[in-house]
């Protein structure tokens, strides 16, 4: 009986274990797919540039790689349970200090020149003749001194500085859950891969949680319905509540560093002899001595003296650049493309693009075991499915729609790409100002004033500018058009964006097919006693290389393609209000399309380099045979791999799609 006892108490040891992993796998997937989803929002509401947003969003892996090589060395020997459990709490600690912004700095006023007087139906002038700019006195508080007044309050230029430390945080926490809770299970339980199987379903939550907050007004429960903005998701100045995911993020962090506190520092090997009494700390079997530093630059020699091993490195670091560029900034993209709001588009991506990567990943590895895939034939169906996606990566370029005509910046006042006119001349407009209005003639103005509007009625989203004389409306003559309040809307976006999101979804189901077998090449191709180094390297290579200078060249670049930037409350520039279109697209997917072009010829070395050493009659054949038989008998640990070649980047495994 009570050997009985012992067993079901090891076993029920096991199950928790098991399943505390699994949401902690979950917990970190929703954080790191919610924080990538935001990026937009983030920029917009601490009004910074897309390169900072980048250094925010690489601060991650800083933070990994500060702790991952230690967590990874020491992991054997430290309790992995209570490890795991501080790591969950660091990245809980992390999120809720990432919030922290939003409560200091007050409500988020969006920059915009036209509020109504009183409680008439008249609104100010745009266009007052001979004025410079709004009344002074005797006249309805515009919202510029609204802002300039928040001004003397708060601080709030390096308030970001919150997300960032926040976001390093997170990646510290992260570090220790993949490498310890997978050497736990493989010292102690029979090879389970349920916990994969589930945290998988975190980054989908992640983006359909982005999306639900995207959609929701930055300040809300604490602005009335009635005092809601003027502006709707669409518009380049709206931001979501962004804070609201984050602080669900938090507690489900916490949530998932409670069990691990009362799981015991080892366990007998499940299916051995139950007997075993835990005796202290047992040796563990991922112990190995090979992991001193006396090994390391011998087993680093061994590495790199094998071509297949660093032409795999070189491909990783590529594929990690555009992988994480594409994921960063994606959102962005549909929207200035394809006119496209950012709670629809991290939708797409939640419901449509991830889920089709996770089934691709799956049906790659099924394809394996199925058909008992030798390495040379594993590297042929990685490159042919690498190309084919490629191809469809190209079809990206025929996917565009026209760029927004704003008069002064992409459309001409009288031939001219110029601000003032002769039509606006007399309204003493401010250049640095950005509350667009839509004219009768389907150009966008960049206030209401440089459509040269003299009066308006109606008052919110509902106010119209009427005796505009720079707009000149169909069957009307110049001086007598009117315009509205926002952007126009281009109509050939709404027929582009289906086309460009069925290929996207198909290059992403056709990579992720071939990302497991290129993942596995890197198992076949080393020994065995380097198999957990060769990981160890390889994930290094990518975050550093990566992961981390990515999101920064690729914001800086995006930068560049701004044509009207917007303007703090407290002076100096915001965040970008309105992007050359056409520049944005070849930017973005030029860079996308040149790395993965460099892939492209790195595959292709690849699979020569494999067919040459592991030819059916050379000497490599044998060897790998022998190599395949004295690693035969752990076949559910590669598979283990193979169910997340994005387990590399284990904090954002939904960076595999696309």
């Amino acid at each position: 009986i009570k050997n009985c006892y012992f067993a079901n108490s090891i076993i029920f040891s096991l199950q928790i274990f098991l399943g505390a992993l699994a949401f902690s796998f979950f917990a970190k997937g929703l954080s790191g797919s919610y924080m990538k989803s935001m990026s937009s929002q983030i920029e917009r509401r601490f009004e910074i540039s897309s390169s900072i947003v980048g250094i925010i969003d690489g601060s991650f892996e800083i933070g990994n790689l500060m702790v991952m090589v230690l967590v990874s060395y020491l992991g054997p020997r430290v309790h992995r349970p209570k490890i795991i459990a501080v790591g969950c709490l660091i990245m809980s600690v992390g999120a809720f200090l990432s919030v922290m912004p939003q409560f200091l700095m007050g409500r988020y006023n969006y920059e915009r020149i036209t509020v109504s007087v009183d409680n008439s139906s008249t609104s100010v002038s745009a266009c007052s003749p001979g004025s410079e700019g709004p009344p002074a006195t005797d006249a309805p508080e515009t919202l510029s001194t609204v802002i300039n007044a928040g001004c003397e309050k708060t601080t709030n230029s390096y308030l970001w500085l919150f997300v960032l430390v926040g976001n390093l945080l997170r990646g510290i926490g992260e570090a220790p859950i993949m490498p310890l809770g997978v050497s736990y299970i493989d010292d102690f339980s029979k090879e389970e891969n349920s916990a994969f199987y589930i945290g998988m379903f975190g980054p989908t939550l992640g983006f359909l949680l982005g999306s639900f907050c995207a959609s929701l007004w930055v300040d809300v429960g604490i602005v009335d319905i009635g005092e809601g903005p003027c502006i709707n998701p669409k518009d380049s100045r709206w931001v979501g509540a962004w804070w609201l995911g984050l602080l669900i993020c938090g507690a489900v962090n916490f949530i998932a560093s409670l069990p691990f506190w009362f799981l015991p520092y080892s366990l007998p090997k499940e299916g051995e002899n139950e007997n075993l009494k835990i005796m202290g700390k047992t040796s563990h079997p991922s112990l190995d001595v090979k992991t001193t530093p006396l090994y390391f630059l011998p087993a680093l020699r061994k590495l790199f003296g094998n071509p297949i091993f660093t032409v795999f490195i070189f491909l990783t670091i590529l594929q990690y650049n555009s992988l994480v560029g594409i994921i960063t900034y994606e959102t962005k993209f549909m929207e200035q493309q394809f006119n496209v709001s950012v709670a629809k588009a991290i939708f797409l991506i939640g419901v449509i693009l991830l889920p089709v990567t996770i089934l691709g990943m799956f049906l790659g590895g099924f394809l394996i075991k199925k058909f008992k895939l030798h390495i040379t034939e594993m590297a042929k169906f990685a490159c042919i499915t690498f190309l084919v996606a490629y191809l469809v990566n190209l079809l990206y370029f025929t996917c565009s729609c026209e760029v927004l005509q704003v008069a002064g910046l992409t459309a001409p006042y009288s031939g001219k790409h110029i601000y003032v006119a002769s039509c606006n001349a007399e309204c003493s407009c401010k250049l640095d100002q950005w509350d667009p209005v839509c004219g009768d003639n389907g150009i966008t103005y960049m206030t209401a004033c440089f459509a040269g509007c003299k009066s308006s009625s109606g008052t919110g989203k509902n106010m119209v500018f009427h005796n505009c004389s720079c707009v000149e409306g169909q069957g009307l003559g110049l001086g007598n058009s009117s315009a509205v309040l926002g952007q126009c809307q281009r109509e050939s976006c709404a027929k582009a964006f289906p086309y460009f999101l069925a290929l996207q979804t198909a290059c992403a189901f056709i990579l992720a097919l071939g990302g497991t077998p290129t993942y596995m090449i890197m198992f076949r191709s080393v020994s065995p006693d380097l198999k957990s180094f060769a990981v160890g390297i390889e994930a290094l290579g990518g975050r550093v290389l990566g992961g981390l200078p990515a999101p920064i060249y690729f914001g800086a670049l995006i930068d560049e393609t701004c044509l009207k930037w917007g303007t703090k409350s407290c002076g100096g520039s915001g965040s970008c209000r309105v992007y050359d279109t056409k520049e944005f697209r070849n930017v973005y997917l030029g860079l996308i399309a040149g790395l993965r072009a460099g892939c492209c010829l790195l595959y292709i070395v690849l699979c020569v380099l494999i067919i040459k050493r592991f030819k059916p009659d050379g000497k490599e054949m044998t060897d790998s045979k022998n190599a395949e038989r004295s690693t035969s008998k752990e076949p559910e640990t590669a598979n283990k791999r193979e169910i997340l070649p994005g387990s590399r980047t284990s904090e954002e495994s939904e960076e595999t799609y696309m």
